[in-house]
């Protein structure tokens, strides 16, 4: 069965991600990760991690993705038990160093890092007879290239589903280290391509305020794909973003979850559309298939185009529900008022209903909530659940 394999940046989002239907989660610890701002676990984290993981039948993967240095080997072997003592299902890994030393020192799976751009069979072979369990493909192939590399692997084979896309080969930037002094590939990224650049055609300046440049691609979106990859026997499907928000995190995972269930039961997608629509709700960038069609286009490429506003549309998180006078308790996280049209979200429904009377912590009735994280009581006419998700209905969805 093809896993979907989702990020957590924090314990918050890890069970989100389990709740809303990831087979397992990618998290980064406090050293050899590749996210050094994220919210990063320590070992007792990842143990709590794993724990609720295993609870619900799914696994945890731990990157140590990082390209070191001599001075980032320090403790590594320590580390790497931790991981072990700690129950962690797999590392993923791009220093063969890493790699040897896991093998050497402990049972843990190791996984193979996209870091490591690679592309062909023979590379996954490679990895195979070093003993990697499973190899990330770099994210500068086609369906049919993948579909040719996972048929003679012999390993599990991970494909980047959605996310963020590098303007480097497959991650190997060094635009940040020299802009910023911040390592790209010791987990500093200062994302330099997403930045605006003055662009000369000889010596004539030909971008401006209204017409920025950057280097930056679009997103990764590649719903219209699952079919095709699932056929191709791939074993996990991967989901970038480990400093996003618990709300696009949701989202994007109960997006493609739902798909893929769908896929996997009845043998085609009635209607691909109901999923793109929905999982536009999480995105604060443009979006596009990437290499999975073929050599990308200029249409695939931001350039002048940003769409980075964060989206409203994440009104607040349940926290309880009292089943006899269905009352809700919901910590806010944007601006709503009692009469609006909204939706209650959760891994597997989704409801529409006008907000009635709004009332604080202490019962006290609001004309509007106005605070994030104020904790507020709502009727909700129907059963909800922690981490269910209040969401404003936009107009064109009527």
């Amino acid at each position: 069965m093809t896993e979907l394999l989702a990020p957590a940046g924090d314990l918050e989002k890890l069970k989100i991600a389990i709740l809303y239907g990831a087979d397992a989660v990618f998290i980064g610890g406090m050293e050899f990760s590749l996210r050094a701002r994220a919210s990063n676990f320590t070992l007792d984290n990842i143990k709590e991690g794993a724990d609720f993981c295993h609870a619900h039948g799914k696994k945890l993967y731990v990157t140590t993705n990082i390209i070191p240095h001599n001075d980032n080997m320090d403790a590594l072997i320590e580390y790497l038990k931790g991981l072990e003592q700690a129950g962690v299902d797999a590392i993923i890994a791009a220093s063969p160093y890493i790699v040897e030393t896991a093998k050497k020192h402990t049972n843990i799976p190791v996984h193979i890092s996209t870091q490591q751009s690679v592309v062909n069979g023979h590379a996954v072979r490679f990895w195979k007879d070093l003993g990697a369990e499973r190899v990330v493909l770099g994210r500068e192939l086609n369906i049919d290239e993948i579909s040719n590399i996972t048929a003679n692997a012999g390993v599990e084979i991970e494909v980047f589903i959605h996310g963020g896309m590098c303007a480097s080969y497959s991650g190997r930037c060094t635009l940040s280290n020299n802009m910023t002094d911040r390592d790209a590939n010791r987990g500093g990224c200062a994302h330099s391509c997403r930045w605006n650049y003055d662009l000369y055609s000889d010596e004539t300046l030909i971008s401006d305020e209204k017409m920025p440049f950057s280097m930056s691609s679009k997103d990764l979106q590649t719903l219209a794909f699952i079919p095709k990859l699932i056929d191709a026997n791939v074993s996990s499907l991967k989901i970038e973003g480990r400093m996003k928000s618990i709300h696009y995190i949701a989202t994007v995972v109960r997006s493609y979850r739902l798909l893929m269930d769908e896929y996997l039961s009845t043998g085609k997608v009635k209607d691909i559309s109901i999923y793109e629509k929905e999982i536009r709700k999480a995105e604060n960038r443009l979006t596009s298939f990437g290499f999975l069609g073929g050599m990308p286009k200029a249409e695939q490429q931001l350039y002048n185009l940003r769409s980075e506003e964060p989206t409203k549309e994440f009104l607040g998180l349940v926290v309880d529900y009292d089943h006899e006078t269905q009352i809700a308790t919901i910590e806010q996280r944007n601006h709503f008022t009692p009469g609006e049209l909204v939706e209650m979200v959760g891994p597997r429904y989704q409801h529409t209903f006008t907000m009635g009377e709004i009332r604080d912590s202490n019962g006290n009735l609001l004309d509007a909530a106005r605070h994030p994280k104020q904790i507020l009581k709502i009727h909700i006419p129907f059963e909800v659940k922690p981490y269910d998700m209040l969401r404003k209905v936009l107009v064109d969805e009527n």
